[in-house]
C-alpha cells in the first residue's frame, strides 16, 4: 500500500511561486496515476492536476491552466505541482494522491484516487 507525504507548502504573496512535493513510499508509485487537489476553508476538496503513470497525459482543473505544472520522478518515487502567478484563491490546503489501480493511461478528475496524503497548507496573500 502507498504512503503518500505533502510537503512544500507556506506563504507566498500573489504572482509568486511555489513547489509541492509529494514523496511516497511502496513499490507502485512508478505504475499509478497521480493527482494534485486542493481544499479551500468552506469549499468541498476539487481536482487540481493529475498525471499518468509514465507522464505521457497531464490534465489540470481549468482554473490552474497555464500557471500550474505536475511531474513526476518515479525514480525518486516523488510527485511535484510547480505553481506558478499564484493568486489568493488558490489559497487551500494542498494533497496528494495515488490511483488505485495500476497503469492509468487516462487521467482526469474520474480517475479512481484512493490513497491520500495529509495535505499541506498554500497561503497566498495579496
Amino acid at each position: 500500500q502507498i504512503h503518500l507525504v505533502e510537503s512544500g507548502g507556506g506563504l507566498v504573496q500573489t504572482g509568486g511561486s511555489l513547489r509541492l512535493s509529494c514523496a511516497a513510499s511502496g513499490r507502485t508509485f512508478g505504475s499509478v496515476a497521480m493527482g494534485w487537489f486542493r481544499q479551500a476553508p468552506g469549499k468541498e476538496r476539487e481536482f487540481v492536476a493529475g498525471i499518468n503513470w509514465k507522464s505521457t497525459m497531464t490534465h489540470y482543473e481549468d482554473s490552474v491552466q497555464g500557471r500550474f505544472i505536475i511531474s513526476r520522478d518515479n525514480a525518486k518515487n516523488t510527485l511535484y505541482l510547480q505553481m506558478n502567478s499564484l493568486k489568493y484563491e488558490d489559497t487551500a490546503v494542498y494533497y496528494c494522491a495515488a490511483s488505485k489501480r495500476p497503469y492509468t493511461e487516462v487521467v482526469s478528475p474520474a480517475t479512481d484516487f484512493g490513497s491520500w496524503g495529509q495535505g499541506t497548507l498554500v497561503t497566498v496573500s495579496s
